[in-house]
């Protein structure tokens, strides 16, 4: 299904019954990375995959900027009335919920999110070496907006009320600190790192992390 928010058209998929589940991917995938977690968590959710903009099949921008990103959520989740949704957000998906919860602290109920990060100096310098190199191959703004966006200061996450459960993988290319950092910097968070994981592996094309999402929520 396509809906038209904040000057684009927004690809999603909906799933199961029950409370409302927005799941948002991370750069350069689309929804469909959360297949398997999906049959699971549509047993007890209305789950609602999106395609983030210039994603899978939504509508392509020339630049990216996570505000923008943010608020398109924010429009998708008023557009459609949903009533205090759960929010999970991997990679930049992640990033997009901190700045939403943030920004519209009344409008979340819970949100999970995967190996988000604060700014450029989050990720890990090899990984990180990896994109800037294939940002000349990739000519789209995908790898382009890592080297100068986000910048996550504490009072964005300082004003983040509702409950948070943040994960990550112990061999993500997020550093350890930054995440510990937002665990600690968020008034009322959780902390839980997958021993073994990668940035992705307990996610993409997994149920791990749709299994841990059924036991805190």
């Amino acid at each position: 299904m396509f809906i038209d928010v904040n000057g684009v058209s927004l690809y999603y998929e909906k799933e199961g019954s029950g409370e409302p589940l927005i799941m948002v991917h991370c750069n350069s995938m689309d929804h469909r990375i959360f297949n398997r977690s999906v049959k699971l968590l549509k047993e007890r959710f209305t789950v609602y995959c999106l395609d983030s903009r210039d994603h899978g099949k939504s509508s392509k921008v020339k630049t990216l900027h996570y505000e923008d990103m943010a608020e398109d959520v924010y429009q998708f989740i008023t557009k459609l009335e949903l009533e205090k949704p759960i929010f999970y957000g991997f990679s930049d998906g992640g990033i997009i919920g901190l700045l939403l919860a943030s920004s519209h602290p009344d409008l979340l109920s819970k949100m999970i999110i995967s190996g988000a990060s604060l700014n450029p100096d989050s990720t890990k310098p090899l990984p990180m070496a990896f994109f800037k190199l294939w940002s000349h191959v990739d000519r789209s703004d995908k790898m382009q907006i890592m080297m100068r966006e986000p910048n996550i200061t504490d009072e964005i996450l300082s004003a983040i009320t509702i409950p948070v459960y943040v994960t990550a993988g112990s061999g993500d290319v997020i550093k350890s600190d930054h995440t510990i950092h937002i665990y600690e910097t968020i008034p009322n968070a959780h902390l839980k790192i997958f021993d073994g994981a990668s940035h992705s592996g307990y996610i993409m094309n997994s149920t791990k992390i749709a299994k841990y999402i059924l036991s805190v929520i």
